[in-house]
């Protein structure tokens, strides 16, 4: 019998290779679907889907993360929303993926929560046809957590698809985002010693008393993305002239609730009833209201030469109304109700790959009356598959987050209209992806650096504003990894080193951060299942970590209580069944034994003792 076209294209799908199963970014980066278990893939095994060294997570999953490696801070020339804090787990453009294969594959993740719901992220990509690739994804979580007012619930929708005409002529990926997040606000416990204490009584965590009991927080957000190009001649040839078009626009909901004003600390003789974050305008329910919504387009055209590499030219325009429901005085400040600005800018770039080596350079540079400025040059060398090394340069002008410049509530210290000038930050990047080694140094030099800060210090209250500092920060960070195996034992350590030369303690980061694990791995049953088990420590040395605001759901400046010098042990067991890998893990076992000196902020323990346990299975044929 002789098969159609269409009959041969299905049979090649159905005996398709794993490598043919593509996932790429923004930037075109790729990777190949991966079922393998590794320990990196037990360090990606968690809400983010990210390894998390680095970070440090409050309590409760779905709740914010501190952060202990300035370096994976990321900043836009624009002038963003804010509300950085909140954003834990939220997915921005750069980070969706797209995908590219034969046959539908599916990824599903499960893992289970402190207390009372799950967390899942499902996902189904198919091809329609060789050229159009679709994929859908939801990731929810639910997790009443162990404290008073620490619910989480959030949910993260994409829509994806691609298009790449035969010819490869034009191309597109655009996605459809839609995401929530709803977190109970609890303020942190009011008496640190009842939990650092060895009174039984308190091992029920919910048996501690928080500062807020009815207080939550809501982000929601919309974002339509499209990224496609048309090369003007029709063959690809030697030389081409490509159209190029990015297009974004997202809306954005935030919302602080409380309906319960006042905390009382009742001692042993006498009580004390305070509001948390000062005097307010009103004696109950809260609810402060925010919207934000930006529209990004860039135009360009490339001249792509198959020997110089790529030249671009382009122009951009963002534009963004941060909005509140109307504008208010307060005492005799007159608190605007918005901003809006139109922001244009013009760059290019150069691309180029040949050989070893690969880089791009960017300049661009605002003409309109809001400056802002951007210079980065990166280059790789690939000297073989497993040896690369990487150089980074970036200068950049940056226009504040609004909510630096302005921010209503019914709290009368939380409501501001400033000037501030631009961040300036120039950073040098470099790295060595070795097989005996992996490495990368970082040193900053930061300008006119914004934060947030309690300077009045009243006990029991958090009045936060902003601040810009004057003098300029330097920074340095050193980061080393290395995995050693000997038959089936490993051994996968990395350290980090960071120092800051600041003459005001505004930003601040533990001096070492530390991990290691030790493990065993191997086939069992036949080679029907992998196992993977062992231990893994977390440390770092002590500093005046950033407590949380939930109002302006930012970290702020603290230089009351130093946390840190605490280790937290997780031992672990995993295995591999086909394209299954299973998690099992004892998180935090040595506080079962240890001080209660833990803290993931100022005011708020890590987490305990737990057992949890999940899998992520990926089915393709």
């Amino acid at each position: 019998m002789i098969k159609t076209t269409e009959e041969k294209a299905k049979e090649a799908a159905r005996k398709a290779p794993i490598s043919w199963y593509k996932i790429y970014s923004l930037e075109k980066d790729t990777t190949i679907v991966d079922t393998t278990l590794t320990i990196k893939k037990y360090y990606q095994y968690n809400y983010q889907r990210k390894d998390r060294f680095g970070q440090l997570q409050y309590p409760n999953e779905g709740q914010t993360y501190s952060y202990l490696d300035f370096s994976q801070q990321k900043y836009s020339t624009f002038p963003e929303m804010g509300f950085k804090g909140k954003h834990y787990g939220f997915m921005e453009a750069n980070d969706i993926r797209y995908y590219h294969v034969p046959t539908p594959l599916s990824d599903i993740y499960f893992k289970t929560v402190m207390e009372q719901g799950q967390s899942v992220d499902a996902l189904v990509a198919i091809n329609t046809s060789k050229n159009v690739n679709v994929s859908v994804a939801f990731k929810g979580l639910r997790s009443l957590g162990k404290y008073i007012n620490q619910l989480s619930s959030t949910g993260n929708f994409r829509l994806t698809t691609s298009y790449r005409m035969p010819s490869g002529r034009y191309t597109i990926n655009a996605h459809f985002a839609g995401q929530d997040f709803l977190n109970g606000e609890n303020g942190g416990i009011t008496t640190l010693s009842n939990f650092e204490g060895n009174e039984a009584i308190y091992n029920n965590r919910a048996r501690l008393q928080v500062y807020l009991t009815d207080a939550f927080s809501v982000l929601k957000s919309k974002r339509l993305f499209f990224d496609h190009a048309l090369r003007i001649n029709t063959k690809d040839a030697q030389n081409n002239l490509v159209l190029l078009h990015r297009f974004n626009y997202e809306h954005k909901y935030f919302e602080f609730n409380q309906a319960t004003l006042s905390t009382t600390l009742v001692g042993e003789t006498t009580s004390t009833t305070f509001n948390r974050f000062g005097d307010a305008a009103t004696i109950s329910k809260i609810n402060d209201q925010l919207t934000y919504d930006k529209l990004y387009n860039r135009v360009g055209i490339q001249f792509e030469n198959k020997t110089l590499g790529m030249l671009r030219g382009f122009i951009e325009q963002f534009n963004y109304f941060y909005n509140f429901p109307g504008a208010k005085t307060v005492g005799a400040v007159e608190i605007p109700g918005q901003l809006k600005a139109s922001i244009a800018t013009i760059g290019g770039e150069y691309e180029y790959r040949k050989g070893a080596w690969n880089g791009i350079a960017t300049l661009s540079n605002s003409f309109t009356s809001q400056t802002l400025r951007n210079f980065e040059v990166k280059a790789r060398y690939t000297v073989n598959d497993k040896n690369n090394f990487v150089f980074q340069y970036q200068n950049q002008s940056k226009l504040p987050n609004n909510n630096y410049i302005l921010n209503q509530s019914s709290y009368d210290n939380y409501n501001w209209f400033n000037s501030f000038k631009n961040e300036k930050f120039n950073t040098l990047k470099a790295e060595a992806n070795t097989q005996w080694l992996h490495a990368s140094l970082q040193v900053s030099n930061i300008s006119d650096f914004l934060y947030f800060q309690d300077t009045q210090n009243v006990p029991n209250q958090q009045l936060v504003t902003p601040h810009q500092f004057a003098e300029s920060i330097n920074y340095l960070a050193v980061k080393v990894d290395r995995e050693f195996k000997y038959r089936s034992l490993g051994w996968d350590i990395t350290a980090l080193y960071q120092k800051v030369d600041q003459s005001q303690p505004v930003l601040n980061v533990p001096e070492l951060t530390f991990r290691s694990s030790l493990f065993y791995s191997n086939h069992w049953f036949k080679r029907a299942m992998f196992v993977q088990t062992g231990a893994t420590v977390n440390y770092f040395t002590k500093f005046y970590a950033n407590d949380y605001n939930p109002i302006l759901g930012e970290f702020f400046v603290q230089t009351q209580k130093e946390i840190g010098n605490f280790p937290v042990v997780d031992v672990f067991f995993n295995a591999r069944v086909r394209q299954t890998r299973i998690f099992l893990i004892a998180e935090h076992v040595n506080s079962l034994f240890g001080k209660n000196n833990y803290y993931a902020s100022p005011s708020m323990p890590y987490r305990d003792f737990i057992i949890r346990f999940g899998f992520v299975w990926n089915f393709f044929q």
